[in-house]
């Protein structure tokens, strides 16, 4: 019986521990600097603070110059002045990059609008642009994720925000929005 409970608690504890380890957050800021050999990148937040996130092989990065040297680097592409949303998770201390997306000049597309509807199960937003169309975005995992979690509830469908998008086989893909 001791062991069962045992079992049931280390399954139970364990399991919050992988939980709380996948928690993704996202920061919008300009990288002030590149650490080639430290694989880093520091990254100064609209308020001024500065974080320090590590590149692993995992980590993705959207809207980049594209160049065959740019391809070659750990980085991507991403350098000192870059405007990028970092979408990361923590262990410990440490902040791992698991996406980095460009988001000024030459990065990613920008639309603004009105929130018509969000559908985080369905991963789509459907934003309406100040002449009156519709656009339906497909949430990338980190974006569906985060979705309204600076929108408030109860406002999700007359909210500005500001979408950074892709776009793939003719379909707009939303890396990360925000509210304005």
């Amino acid at each position: 019986m001791k062991r069962t409970v045992l079992i049931g608690l280390v399954f139970l504890f364990g399991s919050r521990a992988l939980v709380a380890q996948a928690v993704v957050s996202a920061i919008q800021g300009t990288v002030k600097k590149v650490d080639s050999a430290t694989k880093t990148i520091v990254v100064k937040a609209a308020d001024g603070t500065e974080h320090t996130f590590h590149f692993v092989g995992r980590t993705s990065v959207q809207g980049a110059e594209k160049t065959v040297e740019g391809a070659k680097d750990a980085f991507h592409g991403v350098k000192e002045g870059s405007e990028v949303v970092v979408h990361y998770s923590k262990k410990g201390t440490e902040e791992i990059a698991e996406e980095v997306d460009h988001v000024g000049k030459g990065g990613l597309k920008v639309a603004e609008g009105t929130v018509s509807k969000i559908d985080r199960g369905g991963k789509t937003l459907v934003v309406k642009t100040a002449d009156g169309t519709e656009e339906t975005y497909h949430l990338t995992d980190h974006a569906a994720k985060d979705a309204g979690k600076d929108v408030a509830k109860g406002a999700e469908k007359s909210a500005k925000v500001t979408v950074y998008y892709t776009e793939s086989a003719g379909r707009k893909v939303a890396h990360f929005f925000k509210a304005l």
